[in-house]
Order: structure tokens, then C-alpha cells, then sequence
């Protein structure tokens, strides 16, 4: 991988945890665990016109304030760019930024599409593409992990669940790695604003075209669908398209790079994989603990409070790190070790609470297709060259991984 700067503990007070480049080109694991450590609840300061805000970064912090959606709600943004430019606008009509009854209602009509069973031919999919990707790389004998497996994968499901026609899906993933991050450190906000606004236009269009269309997908299911005795208009169903098409790919997809990048970098757990030692299960959940995709969640104190003793203002902006709470030592044993047996491994990759992300069973499902798909055909793999990271401060993981992957 691409070198990082460690960032010392004593860097604290200097730094910006809003910074793209301090996570894609820092490794911040020792403030991480000067935080927990000494002050569990931080205050970033304002910087360059934006307000400060807190953050946690214990394990048990971090999961009572994704659990408290009374005193800590989603519906002022929630991750760090919404939340530092004020707001979100989709606030109380997407599932991930809306709470009490509304959110009770939307997150109840979509599980219907994301249960086991509803998923069950999604799945099959995702296993047929996964062996057809895994083949294609092995008989080049070298290929970029991040382009030429992974990209393929996470997005194809959740375009099947949309019902994305297949002439559409390289525009949208192109669309998607821009919306939350960028490929060059040069990205700009400007960059961002279009993704997201041409992600937003191409599904305002799809929704308009599948009322009454008889198409069985997830619009049409938004389309055709009361919550709480309302039904949902275009505008709706347009942004819960965008946080799912988001929400599907991104996370899954990084995840799947950075497992690929650990199997490389960790021959012994590689090798644990390959004979069985340890199990597809297990190890499906340390690569989303390992890897972190969401550094951090955002929400927005509804009344003067407190977290861990430390008093918090009413709209304060309260920010929970994935990345850290993932290797908290009061929860995990040797936390910096990768460990594809580790159990229990009660990561916070999926968030927690009433906001637990809907489609953890699939994503996981590819994850694991993937790590089986690795174990059955690849006999090694090696890095043949520099890793590239995502520019965010919201995804954590890699946009380039160049490999070869040797047939088993």
C-alpha cells in the first residue's frame, strides 16, 4: 500500500478530523488511542468559517449515541460535510436522515426488499459475478483489484434491486465515487455537489418513468407504497434511490478492496482462509472491523446533554468514529491484529441502533462471496504496486489496488 504518515498522539491539537488528506494520507491510530484513552469526547475546533464539532470515539460511546436517536438526531445531516454546511435538505424524507415515526415507516417498507428470502436471486447473482470477475483477473494475471473485481460487484446488486438497466451502471458508479470522496487530493467540493446532483437527475427520471409500470424493483416499490398512510412523491423516492445506490456500493465495495489489500499484507490469515482454519462467517466480520469503509456518523444534539461527563450544547454537531470504536481495547482483544477467527466482534461497521444499516445481510453476503471466491480459486496474491487512497473524510479505503492473482 501507498506509504502513510503516522500521525504522533502529540498531533492532537493541530489537527483537523474534517480533513480529507488527514485520513487518506494519515495513519491517526495512535490518536485514536490517545482518545479514548485520555478524552473520550473531543471538540474540533472551527476552522476556515466552519463550526466545530465533538468527537466520541469509545466503543461504548459511540453505540449509545447511535442508539439515543431522541437526543442525537440524524435529521440535521448525518455525515461531517452536510453537518458543517448546515444541513441536510433531505432531511425527514430519506430513511438515513430522518427519525421517530417517518423513519419507522420507510425502514419497514424497504426491509421487504432486503430480507434473506427477497434476496435470495440477488445473491445467486452476485456469486456468479464474483467467480466470472475472480476468473477474468487470474487469466490476465494481473489486475487492478479495486477496477476490475470489486467495482463490478456491490454496485451490479443494488442496480438489480433498482432495476438500473445495465447500459446505465459504469455512468452511475462513475457518479458514486464521486459523491462521497474522491480518487485525487485535488478533488474539489465542487467536484462532489455535481456528482451528487447528476445521481440525484438520473433517478428522478427512473422514479417518474416506473409509476405504474408494473416493474417489480425497489422504485417501484417506493412508487407504489403508503408510509403511514401517505404515499411517497418523486422527490422522495429519488433520494432514498441515491442513499441506497451510495449506501450499497461504496461501503461494500471498499471493504472488498481492503480485504484483498489484508489478505496480501497478512500471509498467515491468508493461509488460515485457504485451509479452513478460519471460517468465511468469521472472517467476513473482522475484514469489516479491519477495514472500517465509514470512518464516522454524524448527528446533531436535540437538547443540552452529556457523553461520558463531558457537556454537550443543544445543536451541537457530535460526531461517532467508526475508526475508532472498530479497535477499542475495552472491546476488542489485540484490536491491531487481524484475526479472521476473532469472536464475538462487536464492530460498529453497520452502524447501531434504529439506524443499523439496512442492507448489512447483503453486504455481507458479497464480502463473503468474495473472501470464498479468493479461497477456492486464488493459490497467492501479491501487491504489484502502489495502492491509492479515497480522498474523504467519510470513506475510508482504496480507489487502486494493483495485484496478481496466481490460479489456484
Amino acid at each position: 500500500m501507498t506509504a502513510r504518515r503516522t500521525i504522533a498522539a502529540g498531533e492532537l491539537d493541530t489537527l483537523d478530523l474534517a480533513d480529507p488528506r488527514l485520513h487518506a494520507e494519515g495513519d491517526l491510530s495512535a490518536v485514536w488511542r490517545r482518545l479514548r484513552e485520555e478524552e473520550p469526547v473531543h471538540w474540533n475546533p472551527a476552522t476556515d468559517g466552519r463550526p466545530g464539532f465533538w468527537v466520541v470515539t469509545r466503543h461504548a460511546d459511540v453505540t449509545a449515541v447511535y442508539r439515543d436517536n431522541a437526543r442525537f438526531t440524524s435529521e440535521g445531516g448525518n455525515v461531517l460535510e452536510t453537518l458543517l454546511a448546515g444541513g441536510d435538505s433531505a432531511a425527514g424524507r430519506m430513511l438515513a436522515i430522518t427519525d421517530g415515526p417517518k423513519h419507522t415507516g420507510l425502514r419497514r417498507l424497504l426491509m421487504s426488499a432486503f430480507t434473506p428470502r427477497a434476496l435470495q436471486p440477488v445473491v445467486a447473482s452476485v456469486r456468479r459475478t464474483v467467480d466470472r470477475l475472480l476468473r477474468e483477473a487470474i487469466e490476465k494475471g494481473s489486475c487492478d483489484f479495486a477496477a476490475d473485481v470489486a467495482a463490478g460487484i456491490p454496485l451490479g446488486a443494488i442496480c438489480d434491486l433498482l432495476g438500473v438497466p445495465e447500459s446505465d451502471r459504469a455512468y452511475v458508479l462513475s457518479l458514486t465515487s464521486s459523491a462521497l470522496g474522491s480518487h485525487d487530493a485535488d478533488g474539489t467540493a465542487a467536484d462532489t455537489w455535481i456528482a451528487k446532483s447528476e445521481i440525484l437527475l438520473y433517478f428522478a427520471n427512473l422514479a417518474r418513468d416506473r409509476r405504474d409500470s408494473g416493474h417489480a424493483d425497489v422504485i417501484a416499490l417506493l412508487a407504489g407504497s403508503k408510509v403511514n398512510g401517505f404515499p411517497l412523491d418523486d422527490d422522495e423516492i429519488m433520494l432514498n434511490c441515491y442513499s441506497l445506490i451510495l449506501g450499497g456500493d461504496e461501503t461494500a465495495r471498499l471493504s472488498m478492496v481492503g480485504a484483498a489489500l489484508a489478505l496480501a499484507e497478512h500471509p498467515e490469515q491468508w493461509q488460515a482462509l485457504r485451509r479452513g482454519d478460519a471460517g468465511v462467517d468469521t472472517a467476513v466480520e473482522e475484514m469489516l472491523r479491519w477495514t472500517t469503509p465509514a470512518l464516522h456518523s454524524g448527528r446533531t444534539a436535540t437538547a443540552a446533554t452529556e457523553i461520558a461527563g463531558r457537556a454537550v450544547g443543544e445543536g451541537d454537531i457530535v460526531t461517532v468514529w467508526n475508526a475508532s470504536a472498530n479497535y477499542d481495547e475495552q472491546v476488542f482483544e489485540h484490536p491491531d491484529l487481524l484475526l479472521l477467527d476473532r469472536t464475538p466482534n462487536k464492530h460498529c461497521t453497520f452502524a447501531y441502533g434504529p439506524h443499523f444499516c439496512l442492507g448489512a445481510y447483503l453486504a455481507r453476503a458479497e464480502i463473503g462471496a468474495v473472501l470464498e471466491g479468493l479461497r477456492d480459486q486464488v493459490a497467492d496474491l501479491e501487491q504489484t504496486g502502489p495502492a491509492k487512497p479515497v480522498y474523504s473524510n467519510f470513506l475510508n479505503g482504496l480507489s487502486s489496488l494493483p495485484l496478481t492473482l496466481k490460479a489456484a
